[in-house]
Formats: structure tokens, sequence, C-alpha cells
């Protein structure tokens, strides 16, 4: 990426070698009735494989991993001699998918009236469960306890995905509580070098912060060799581009520079209104694109949080209900029944003309040569909560127009890229390291990945519904 090229090599590889080392052995075999496997050489046979690459799928593959490494990736019968002692999963009727890579997915989940919770518990392994390897946090109301949640990860102590973790939100005087209100550039760089040091290797700007404490956020954070990304609002995505900003957060839903009475550092409220009838070949949004790709800055897809408030839309997904709190699902289900059931005339959530301005934003950014990666951003009144959103976001592409390897791509290979990892993962590729998932079924006919079996990552694999099973009725409380 970009940004890597300014960024002290010494640094840049310390912290990738940081989030990519082999998981520590679990401690104390605690998570044993969760893990479906656990062998120094495994083989899964007779599967159809999407690897990644955006390659069109392969049938009658087999995948070797030897200590915690994809080893052969390729046809059943040209790897049938390479098996020798190894664990042999034979999965026929199966799919074989990278790990996902969720580049905007919090530790925190909002719901129901008002609710907010960190979900160190039962997040980290909803995530995994869906499929879900990598995450992103992209904004944290609690930095300390995502930083430690991450060394518990990494320590075998936790389970979970892994994690980069970012610093608090960077803000203007509005915002929410949890958030850092700037108050100038100076506040800024002081935050993000003092959060740096602690360990955050990417910072999220929001909404309200202006021009000129962005550019100083994102300059302090290149010196220290992490990151930016940001929800814009005062801001435009043509400015950020020419501040250095590394990443571009929820597509068109947060970019009011189109909007006709925008004023500079300010954030136009209800700018979307007008964005029913944009025109997405106008030369304002190919400006805005041909910016945003020729500085090599990424855009990442949260379909799935905006979705669950566009009127007209089918019912939300039972499963939602089914894993969160008992009093919560009740709250989340009577918003999303009077959000899916309100009039285009009521003003009530967002307007399906522009929901879909959003997915031919999306579409056409890729086709004119822009990186598209996803996250589930499990926010808003809750309807999209950790990994189940991510699935969701893969219909949501699909429905965009982006064929099903175009989507695993997004959803995998591009959020690496992103993270400064595909050399490590995000493919399925000999070599790198074995996070993967496990599908019953068949996602090109499916049109879904719901039916996650095994999730593997660093090459232990997980039994996807016993850790569903282990957080049902607690998601939104711990």
């Amino acid at each position: 990426m970009r940004s890597s090229l300014r960024t002290p090599a010494s640094l840049a590889l310390a912290t990738l070698a940081a989030v990519v080392a082999p998981t520590a052995r679990l401690q104390a075999q605690q998570f044993d009735e969760f893990i479906a496997v656990d062998a120094s050489v495994v083989a899964l046979t007779n599967v159809k494989v999407i690897d990644g690459t955006g390659a069109p799928a392969r049938v009658g593959q087999t995948v070797i991993i030897e200590d915690g490494r994809i080893s052969a990736v390729g046809a059943m019968e040209e790897l049938a001699g390479r098996l020798g002692s190894a664990e042999v999963l034979d999965l026929p009727g199966h799919t074989v998918i990278p790990g996902l890579v969720g580049l905007h997915n919090h530790s925190y989940y909002t719901g129901g009236n008002g609710r907010a919770a960190q979900l160190s518990f039962s997040g980290s392994r909803l995530y995994l469960a869906s499929g879900v390897t990598t995450i992103r946090t992209t904004g944290a109301r609690a930095p300390y306890e995502e930083l430690n949640l991450k060394r518990d990860i990494d320590a075998g102590r936790t389970i979970g995905p892994t994690m980069y973790t970012t610093g608090p939100y960077l803000t203007g005087e509005q915002g929410s509580p949890t958030m850092a209100h700037l108050d100038g550039p100076e506040t800024a760089r002081r935050l993000v070098r003092y959060w740096a040091e602690e360990g955050a290797s990417w910072f999220k700007a929001y909404t309200w912060i202006s021009r000129e404490e962005l550019a100083a956020a994102i300059d302090e954070a290149h010196k220290h060799g992490v990151k930016v990304t940001a929800h814009l609002c005062s801001v435009g995505y043509r400015e950020a581009v020419a501040a250095g900003i590394d990443n571009l957060e929820h597509g068109l839903f947060a970019n009011s520079e189109y909007y006709s009475g925008k004023q500079p550092d300010q954030c136009p409220s209800g700018f979307r209104g007008q964005y029913g009838d944009l025109d997405i070949e106008s030369e304002a949004v190919q400006a805005t694109f041909r910016d945003m790709i020729e500085n090599d800055v990424p855009m990442t897809s949260t379909l799935a949080v905006y979705e669950i408030s566009v009127p007209g839309r089918g019912p939300i997904d039972e499963r939602v209900y089914d894993i969160l709190a008992p009093e919560i699902a009740a709250e989340v289900r009577e918003i999303a029944d009077v959000v899916r059931n309100a009039t285009l005339e009521s003003g009530i959530g967002i307007s399906p003309a522009v929901y879909q301005k959003a997915l031919e934003y999306e579409y056409a950014f890729v086709q004119a040569g822009g990186t598209l990666a996803a996250g589930v951003d499990p926010t808003g009144y809750g309807a999209a909560p950790p990994g189940y959103g991510d699935q969701r976001n893969f219909e949501l592409l699909l429905e965009a127009g982006f064929t099903v390897p175009e989507v695993v791509q997004i959803m995998t290979a591009n959020g690496a890229e992103v993270l400064d990892g595909l050399d490590e993962f995000g493919t399925i590729e000999a070599g790198k390291l074995a996070d993967l998932v496990v599908l019953e079924g068949d996602p090109e006919r499916d049109g879904h990945i719901k039916n996650t079996k095994i999730v593997f990552r660093h090459g232990i694999g997980w039994d996807a519904p016993k850790l569903i099973d282990s957080i049902r009725g607690l998601v939104g409380i711990r």
C-alpha cells in the first residue's frame, strides 16, 4: 500500500510479525470442547476452493495444512501421495475459502434503545465462528480492553480472531463522550503519539474532525509507523486523500463532498438525502475515484449496517435474534419492524434510492480500478452483529453486481492487502497461514456463506456451531 512506503521499515516489519506470529498453544486444554481439528498435518480433501485471488472456483481440490500453514493446494489426484500421516477430512459438498478479514469490525456492539457493550467474550467467538479470522477494530470505545484482548488471543488465553487494534476515535467538539474531542492539530498529534506508543496500529478519524486536525493526525501517525482511516463528513474524501489518509470507510454513505451546500470543515446534516439521483458517472464522482486510486487509498464497504435501516427490505435474519440477549433481541426486533415496514413518505431510515446508489458507487469504484474491502460495523440499532453482519455483507456485495470469486477477494485478500498482510494471509496459497473457512454447501449456488462448519485460524480448526452455542443469548451484554 502507498503508506507502507513512508513507514519505517523496521517498525513495519515488527508490527506485521506481531500480528502474524503463530498463535501460542492454547493453555491447559481449556478450549478443547470447541476444537474440531488440532493436528500437525491436516488434509481437507474433495472440496471446492475459492482462493481469494479472484480466480474462478476449483472443484475436486485438496488443501494440506502443516504446522499452522498451508503447504499445498491442488487437485486431489495430484496430492494423493502427499497425505502421509495427515489427519484427513473428506468433505464432499463443502467449499473452502480464506478466513474473512473484517476491516471495520469493532470489539463493541450497540443495539436496541441506546445500549452499548464491549464484547470481548461473545463478540470474539462470534466473529471466529462466522469465518472472520482477522479484524481491524476501526475505532475503539475502550482501547485498553482491545489491546488486552488482542494480547490474550495471541497468547492462547482467549478465543478470537487476529486483531489489529485502533486508538480512540478522533473527532471534533461534537461526537460521543467515549471519543477523543480534539481542539486543534496539536491535540491530535499528542493523542496519536500516546496511543501509537501504547500499541495501537491504526487510528480512526470521525465525523466532525477538521481538515487541519486530520492532516496533523495523519502526519503524526505516519511518523510512528501507524495508519489512519476515517468515517468522514466535515472533510470530503478528496480533501482526506490530499492530507495523506490511508483508507476511507463506508463508501458513499460518509462522503459529503457531493452535497450542493457543503462548507469547509462543516458536516451538513442529512446530506445523503441529495444522493438518490447522484450520477455515478459524473465528473465529481469520477474525480473522487481518480484521487483515491492514484494515491492507493482503499475504500471499506459496510453495507450490512446501513441495509438494516432501509425500508422495504426483507426481514432480518432470525439467527440475529437467536444469538442476542433476549431483552436486546426484543428491542432490536421492535426497531427493525418499524424501519422495514416504514413508508417512503415517513422519512424513517435510509432511502432505498440512496442505498441503491451506494451499491452502484462501490461497484463503480472497483470497475475504475479501486481496492474495496469490507467489514460489518456492528453498531446502529444492532441488527448487524459481529460475524453475522460480515456474512450478510457477502450477500449484499453480490447484490451490488460482483461475482462470488470477486466478493471473496474483497472480503479476504483485499482486507489483507490494506493491512499490509497479504504475504501472510488472505488467500489460499502454499506458504500462507492456514486461516481458512470450511463451508457446508456452495456459495456460488447458495448465494451466502452462513453455514460455517470449521474455521481454521493459524492451523487450529474451530467447531463453528459449538462456538455459536457457547454465546447464544449473551451477545450484547458481554
